[in-house]
């Protein structure tokens, strides 16, 4: 039985220096991918857009920066840990989001409950997608080739 932890947390777009506004973002965390967080956007006027990555990526980006690529996260101030920004990134375009660190604590220390750090491979769950994922991407490349 898969099972799952989630949360809403309001968050700050951040569009310019000057400009921002505070949307819903759900953020979630399912037993059948247990390495993985989801947040999803809530942007006013288009559909909901939902970013996959790793769970260990916001634990470290609480508390220092961190990330490559498409995904960073960094506190505000590592001396204070109030806030953190989250910087999603596509190409040469990005989008910047603030967040207060409590909820995303709290909504870690939620996932941590469930399975704990460094437990993630012990679900057969989680195997048994794997292995069902990897022998998919397999035969799409047999079939393409």
């Amino acid at each position: 039985m898969r099972e799952s932890v989630q949360a809403e947390v309001m968050m700050s777009f951040l569009v310019s220096e000057e400009l921002s506004f505070r949307i819903p973002v759900e953020l979630r965390y399912e037993t059948g991918d247990p390495y993985a967080v989801r947040l999803t956007f809530h942007l006013p006027g288009d559909a909901p857009v939902t970013w996959v990555f790793g769970r260990e990526l916001l634990i470290d980006g609480v508390g220092r920066p961190c990330g490559e690529g498409d995904v960073r996260i960094a506190p505000v101030d590592t001396e204070v840990l109030g806030e953190v920004l989250i910087r999603l990134q596509v190409g040469s375009d990005y989008a910047l989001f603030r967040s207060s660190t409590p909820p995303l604590v709290a909504f870690l220390d939620r996932t941590d409950k469930l399975v704990p750090l460094g437990q993630e491979g012990a679900l057969a769950d989680f195997d048994a997608h794997l292995e069902e994922a990897l022998d998919r991407i397999l035969a799409e490349e047999q079939s393409a080739g």
